[in-house]
């Protein structure tokens, strides 16, 4: 799913391209997309795009007369920008298009889950549901940072990726932050001391920065094609197997539901392998507890 770094570059290049351009036309390719019926389509046709935001995983296309268009681009969404006469993604991927005069705004999605979505919103009062109240760590105070870190108990992976508590950060970027902490995910919110408070609000900010800038750069004047949640360059997230970019132990993982953990057991466990639970489950009281009993 693209987090803060994806969106933040999504919104430089969206802001180049339809701040100031009028929508001619909207497409709507699959009719799952959009979640809601006022204003409709038709109402948003002709108006005027007055700026882009972030909210949360969200992107906001703030329109003439208080009107907003909501894309929450899930696991598979994607943003592509074609030419008018440009040639468009695979027909089955496409979910809308929004034509401007500058190009075509393109909304994709891969597989089949249908889990994207469009909405498009009436007042600011409207656009308000949408927001999950994450703090937003970039602009947070460390005592801001603490007090929304430690208002719930639960593990530090869980609390970073929670759209309530922040805002912008989800399973790629909360095992990079956690990397760069040398903090265990599994370790309680309301365990973790000052310094250990200090020094993940920095890896936090940090991390976010870098990752920005990284792809801002990597974009350069182009729209971002290959958003990912997987980096060659990152630390330890989608490196299950793999060498620590650290400390060259092997990346270790946590799997549950769709998603996994990745960590580094020798950089932020002590050593303690954490019990993934399928496969800790099947080895029993052979599932080895220290890296070392695997290397």
């Amino acid at each position: 799913m693209p987090e803060l770094p994806d969106i933040t570059v999504y919104l430089e290049q969206l802001e180049r391209r339809i701040v100031g351009q009028r929508l001619e036309k909207l497409v709507i390719a699959k009719p799952f997309v959009l979640r809601t019926f006022d204003p409709p389509v038709s109402e948003l046709v002709g108006t005027v795009v007055r700026g882009v935001r972030r909210m949360g995983k969200r992107i906001v296309l703030e329109m003439d007369d208080e009107r907003f268009v909501v894309i929450h681009l899930m696991i598979a969404g994607r943003l592509k920008w074609r030419a008018v006469t440009g040639k468009l993604p695979p027909k089955g991927s496409i979910l809308a298009i929004f034509h401007f005069g500058t190009g075509l705004l393109v909304l994709t999605e891969a597989g089949t889950a249908r889990r994207a979505s469009l909405h498009l919103v009436r007042g600011a009062a409207g656009l308000r549901e949408f927001d999950r109240g994450g703090l937003e760590v970039l602009s947070a105070t460390l005592d801001e940072f603490s007090r929304r870190l430690t208002s719930e108990n639960d593990t530090l992976k869980r609390g970073l990726a929670d759209p309530r508590l922040f805002s912008g950060i989800g399973n790629a970027y909360s095992d990079e932050i956690l990397h760069r902490a040398r903090l265990s995910p599994v370790k309680l919110t309301r365990r973790i001391s000052a310094e250990e408070i200090a020094r993940l609000y920095e890896a936090t900010r940090a991390t976010l920065v870098e990752w920005t800038q990284r792809l801002r750069e990597e974009a350069g004047e182009n729209f971002p094609e290959k958003v990912t949640a997987f980096h060659d360059d990152m630390a330890v997230h989608g490196r299950f197997g793999e060498p620590c970019r650290v400390c060259e132990a092997t990346v270790q993982r946590i799997r549950y539901a769709s998603n996994e953990t990745n960590y580094c057991a020798r950089c932020q466990t002590g050593g303690r392998l954490l019990a993934d639970r399928a496969l800790s489950r099947l080895l029993g009281k052979d599932w080895p507890k220290s890296i070392d009993d695997i290397e």
